[in-house]
């Protein structure tokens, strides 16, 4: 089972990793992740890098420290999270998820990709988006962020 929230209203000029990073606990250290189809306005070289390229691959403890040096705006992107017994070859025989992807807007509420755990969308610096197949993940996520919306109920209106 995934669950969903989108949040649109907590704050504008969404996103930033580090604020997320708290609301999940700091889970994202648990993670390896691959990151694909981002658009960042970077402070530093390092995380101007992400901006090319198909997709980049860190550690949670790689990507937390990447953020605690840059916690610049992320407009585009999807952050899949995977377990850390999963090699990136395994990773890498699926499409790359894109941030854009018609299938948010759709139930049931899924992962892009098939092996990841949990994922994070900067939707065009309006939004966040987290999935995840963690009830726990995304309750902690709720408890910091009250306002956002489970996005199977968001998805049933539009």
């Amino acid at each position: 089972m995934y669950f969903g929230l989108i949040d649109e209203h907590s704050r504008q000029h969404y996103t930033y990793l580090k604020d997320i990073f708290t609301a999940l606990n700091n889970r994202q250290k648990e993670y390896n992740w691959l990151i694909t189809d981002c658009e960042i306005i970077a402070h530093s070289d390092a995380l101007e890098e992400l901006n090319a390229g198909d997709y980049h691959f860190f550690s949670g403890d790689e990507l937390t420290e990447l953020v605690e040096k840059d916690d610049s705006q992320w407009i585009w992107g999807v952050l899949s999270g995977f377990d850390k017994n999963i090699p990136l070859n395994k990773i890498m025989q699926y499409p790359l998820p894109k941030s854009d992807s018609h299938g948010f807007w759709k139930n049931p509420v899924i992962l892009q990709h098939p092996l990841s755990s949990v994922e994070i969308v900067p939707f065009d610096s309006s939004f966040v988006l987290i999935i995840s197949t963690q009830k726990d993940c995304i309750e902690s996520f709720r408890k910091a962020f009250p306002k956002c919306e489970d996005l199977f109920d968001y998805n049933n209106r539009a």
